[in-house]
């Protein structure tokens, strides 16, 4: 009987943050740009961005999955006056906005502007919505710490 390998949250929480940095590096052009117009050499930079175990309503994020990890990214794109509906996230989650600006609105009202180049660390089983009230598209890039499992909600492979 082939028994299952752990991934401890150490090597999950490294993981993540190859992939945040990935993604830095990906849309950082603004910065990239400054370095080749420069006449002093570029160095590394390393600005850590939050370092939390809340999400953006300040509630404690619950405790790691047992089981086989699947990390999910997604490209989230917020035209100007459109929002995501109604919805929640049964595992943790955090992005960053890379252009322009969006606001979070829980059930009970409660509201988070996020800023271009801010991180978010998003609700947990709470029901929540994301609206562009802004004049430019919202680009926001997630990562899902998850496992392989299907939606009970509507039987398919989904990240709410």
């Amino acid at each position: 009987m082939a028994t299952k390998r752990q991934i401890s949250p150490w090597a999950i929480a490294e993981i993540i943050t190859i992939i945040c940095l990935a993604v830095i590096v990906i849309f950082g052009k603004k910065a990239k740009a400054k370095d080749e117009n420069s006449d002093t050499p570029a160095t590394v930079v390393s600005t850590e961005l939050i370092r939390t175990s809340q999400s953006w309503d300040g509630a404690e994020l619950p405790d790691y999955l047992q089981g086989r990890p699947e990390l999910v990214a997604v490209k989230y794109e917020f035209p100007s006056g459109k929002k995501l509906g109604w919805h929640h996230h049964p595992v943790m989650n955090y992005g960053i906005l890379v252009q322009g600006e969006l606001t979070i609105i829980g059930l009970d009202g409660k509201e988070k502007v996020v800023h271009e180049g801010e991180p978010v660390v998003e609700m947990v089983n709470a029901i929540h919505h994301g609206e562009n009230r802004g004049e430019e598209t919202a680009i926001l890039y997630m990562f899902y710490l998850s496992q392989k499992t299907r939606c009970w909600q509507c039987s398919t492979r989904r990240y709410h």
